[in-house]
């Protein structure tokens, strides 16, 4: 007799049939259970067929994924996939459009199953759509079929991308770059472009030579926003997998036709979905361009180097009216030198080199500061000479201002971070500014002379000065302006006396000085706050969450929407169709029952942070979560769309644990939430004259039934 745990109650559907109930033996052979399905029904030729889940994403049973089934599950009885993928790979063939065109809009949709593709591929299957693709003889209708079909069979990793022909890459580099073409031709085209791209530089160098820039431009300027969101991914594409020499050859064109301006300009204003996708491009291609820094940012000055000894030298000639160095004796100069050196704010003044070993910032602090002497000399001057003339113990000393300021700078912009998989978060100035960079620099580096006054700062106040800049550099770009000019407007009225008030406020509104009695009362009152917020994060995962799947190709197009039952009890999920943005539990064919979940784990304790040994992003770990189910080894996986949305799971996921809620949301709630409660029950009191001496205890009532139960709040 089998273990009870090894069988599954389910329903087997067939068209034109009554659906059987049937109590399925986990141990036995999926192909014996096969055969008493079809023995139900009088059908013969087992072999022929298969199990499928008849509802959401229509996945062939088999052996390796049969566990997933869970009690209530219903299936569906179809074709083996074998005989599947031959019926298909004759009918793609025949003679008849009509035929074919039925056959290659089917093999589109079950190409989504691997198992299917499997046995598709295992006929070459997939060479008759590249010839398909290659004769180029179809109408657009069963084109798009073709190129849908061959995408899906591709994303599955069976078949390597490097294996296709140069005639295939040169036919869809045409559809790309045809101008009067069908527009969901041209949507699958960059859809595939973009994978030859990501997956090896050979590739990259074709499409490069086949798909000109100034086409990408063009899709860039059309209505259509799957187009502009294709293109978009294929500029990443590119730009990602580029060489340093081809990335700066990119970097030059968009620089010539002013077209990172462009696209924040006309394509930031898409909607919907696509708008998330394209925020994420954005923030791509931020990330992308400034991080070509890394370089500099990583490599320490060489004093042997005179290329960069003669920058040094520069710094020094541009802010001092020197005097004819070669008429002064070699200690002479030395001597001039290690003095003006001093002026500048150099710590080690004989040898200045070694202020910019540490990395980072590296050559980048060099190359910032000696941007703002050429591009700003009068700036530059005043700022060198107006300290020098100072006290000692009162001058902001600029090199090292500098050399900090720089490396503060790479860490708000993120420079040298890997770009995070779901990051969205880009500033908008970013795509009005060339070199923006050193022009920040060039705006903070003034700023922090201006709080170094405010603030009366001595060598001993350096850091607290950095902190302040830091503070006012970060609050400002947090208002997201759109130009250099609006930043430095925003960043200058941010004084320093405006950042002790932002402070101040901050402190009296997290740092509350209550009563004893008022502090009772918060006590008493916490526990029904926090079931209110255990309530609302229970309702937030019955209502479900879109979440995307993160491949090593970088593709932004899946998504799966997970969410809480009703009745708290299961959690359902599975991928997400197109344009479909909250879908019904009962599309949701995957579940895992709560009582099952084990654990919640987070960050990189996470299996899907571990298994990725490649380098992970801070903001990425920061939103990863994983609940484990069953036995240690099954886990589901997830990316929070964002940081509130990992509070809110995993709040959630503790409260149904049975675990203490600990995320920054829900401390944060809960103070907002008792300071509100608490104000409201003290209103009565305002002008209440408190007398000095406590007035007699009256008697007390007959009964309580005015008062505020506590003892139901304890409980």
């Amino acid at each position: 007799m089998p273990q009870q745990k090894d069988i599954v109650k389910i329903a087997i559907q067939m068209p034109g049939a009554l659906p059987q109930l049937i109590q399925l033996d986990q141990k036995k052979p999926l192909s014996a259970v096969i055969k008493e399905v079809c023995d139900g029904w009088n059908l013969p030729g087992p072999e022929n067929y298969a199990l499928q889940y008849a509802d959401g994403v229509q996945t062939y049973i088999t052996e390796s994924n049969r566990l997933d089934i869970k009690n209530g599950y219903i299936l569906r009885l179809t074709k083996a996939p074998g005989r599947c993928a031959e019926d298909l790979y004759k009918g793609i063939q025949s003679s008849d459009s009509g035929v074919r065109c039925d056959s290659l809009k089917e093999l589109a949709s079950v190409s989504t199953d691997v198992t299917f593709a499997q046995e598709f591929i295992s006929r070459d299957g997939h060479l008759v759509l590249v010839k398909i693709v290659e004769e180029s003889n179809e109408s657009n209708v069963i084109m798009t079929h073709t190129l849908t079909a061959f995408m899906e069979l591709m994303d599955h990793g069976i078949v390597s991308w490097e294996n296709l022909s140069s005639v295939f890459i040169k036919k869809i580099a045409g559809f790309v770059n045809a101008k009067p073409a069908d527009a969901s031709i041209q949507q699958v085209s960059l859809d595939i472009l973009e994978s030859m791209v990501l997956s090896s530089h050979g590739l990259f160098l074709q499409v490069k030579q086949e798909v000109t820039m100034e086409r990408l431009i063009a899709h860039l300027q059309v209505t259509n926003q799957q187009i502009q969101t294709k293109a978009m991914a294929l500029l990443m594409a590119l730009l990602q997998t580029a060489g340093d020499s081809d990335r700066q050859e990119i970097f030059a064109f968009m620089s010539k036709k002013n077209l990172r301006q462009y696209i924040y300009k006309n394509i930031i204003h898409s909607s919907g979905s696509v708008q998330d996708e394209m925020a994420h491009y954005l923030y791509v291609l931020q990330s992308i361009t400034l991080n070509h820094l890394e370089k500099r940012m990583m490599v320490p000055l060489d004093c042997y180097n005179q290329e960069q000894r003669d920058v040094l030298h520069g710094l020094r000639q541009l802010a001092f009216e020197c005097e004819s160095e070669s008429s002064l004796s070699h200690e002479r100069r030395r001597s001039l030198c290690a003095k003006e050196f001093k002026k500048l704010g150099f710590s080690n003044n004989s040898n200045p080199g070694q202020d910019l070993v540490r990395t980072p910032p590296g050559l980048l602090a060099l190359d910032t500061m000696y941007y703002f002497a050429r591009r700003y000399p009068d700036a530059y001057s005043r700022f060198v000479l107006e300290n020098s003339s100072r006290e000692d113990k009162h001058e902001c000393p600029f090199a090292r201002s500098s050399i900090q300021l720089t490396l503060i700078l790479c860490e708000i912009l993120r420079i040298g971070e890997t770009p995070s998989e779901t990051g969205s978060d880009y500033h908008p100035i970013f795509f009005n500014q060339d070199r923006l960079l050193e022009e920040l620099f060039c705006v903070c580096i003034q700023l922090l002379n201006k709080t170094w006054k405010e603030m009366r700062a001595t060598q001993e106040d350096f850091d607290k000065v950095m902190q302040v800049v830091r503070e006012q550099i970060t609050r400002t770009l947090s208002s997201k302006p759109t130009s250099l000019e609006l930043f430095k407007n925003k960043v200058n009225t941010l004084n320093y006396s405006e950042i002790l008030k932002l402070r101040q406020t901050e402190r009296l509104h997290q740092e509350e000085t209550l009563a004893p009695p008022v502090l009772e009362l918060k006590e008493r009152l916490k526990p029904e706050l926090l079931e209110l917020i255990r309530q609302q994060r229970l309702h937030r995962l019955c209502h479900g969450t879109t979440f995307r799947k993160i491949s090593s190709r970088r593709r932004q197009d899946k998504l799966w929407y997970c969410r809480l039952s009703p009745n708290h009890k299961m959690l359902h999920y599975g991928d997400l169709e197109d344009d479909v943005d909250n879908p019904p539990i009962e599309t949701l064919q995957e579940k895992i029952p709560v009582a099952d979940i084990k654990g919640l784990l987070t960050g990189k304790d996470c299996p899907h942070m571990k298994e990725n040994k490649g380098k992970q992003n801070k903001e990425v770990l920061d939103l990863a979560f994983s609940i484990t189910y069953d036995v240690e080894e099954y886990s589901l996986n997830f990316i929070a769309p964002s940081r509130t949305d990992f509070c809110l799971w995993t709040d959630g996921l503790n409260v149904l644990l049975g675990r203490e809620m600990s995320s920054e949301s829900m401390h944060s709630e809960l103070e907002i939430l008792l300071s509100m409660e608490i104000k409201l029950r003290l209103l009565d009191l305002e002008n209440v004259p408190i007398p000095d001496s406590a007035p007699l205890v009256p008697k007390p009532p007959s009964n309580f039934n005015f008062c505020y139960d506590f003892s139901q709040t304890e409980q």
